[in-house]
């Protein structure tokens, strides 16, 4: 993505995508979230090219979200681990996840709490005003 763009240069949403922005990447740490951390086991679970499983692999380290652990000496063999950026993204996957649920037309997984069993029904906040996202209009800008 060219950053230089003027429209580009700030956006959140822009720069969110950057690190993120392919379904790859973003299946990579759903997996990550559910216990994978080995190649093999994201490479199974999701069917991935390995040329592929590697580049992403690698951005998603480059940029903070997974970060490499070594689990053996030898052979040297490395796992792939959530940063605190990388378990931030939960909350994002989960919308986007609910989003699908609403909008798809398909019967979908859900998300269930494990410690309730109940279904987990996700919503965005406004923690300052407590508003609910959508509804009320908004707007980019830079903070003074």
């Amino acid at each position: 993505m060219d950053f230089q763009q003027p429209s580009l240069v700030r956006c959140p949403v822009a720069r969110g995508l950057n690190s993120v922005g392919d379904a790859w990447s973003m299946l990579i740490l759903r997996d990550a979230y559910y216990g994978l951390t080995r190649f093999d086991q994201f490479r199974k679970s999701l069917g991935i090219a390995p040329t592929m499983l590697t580049r992403r692999l690698a951005a998603l380290t480059t940029d903070g979200l997974l970060e490499k652990r070594l689990y053996s000496e030898r052979p040297p063999r490395e796992e792939y681990v959530l940063t605190e950026a990388g378990r931030d993204f939960l909350p994002v996957l989960v919308m986007i996840g609910a989003w699908a649920q609403q909008h798809s037309g398909a019967d979908l997984a859900r998300f269930i709490d494990e410690t309730t069993g109940l279904e987990i029904q996700p919503v965005v906040i406004d923690t300052v005003s407590g508003e609910r996202f959508g509804s009320r209009p908004i707007r980019t800008g830079v903070r003074s």
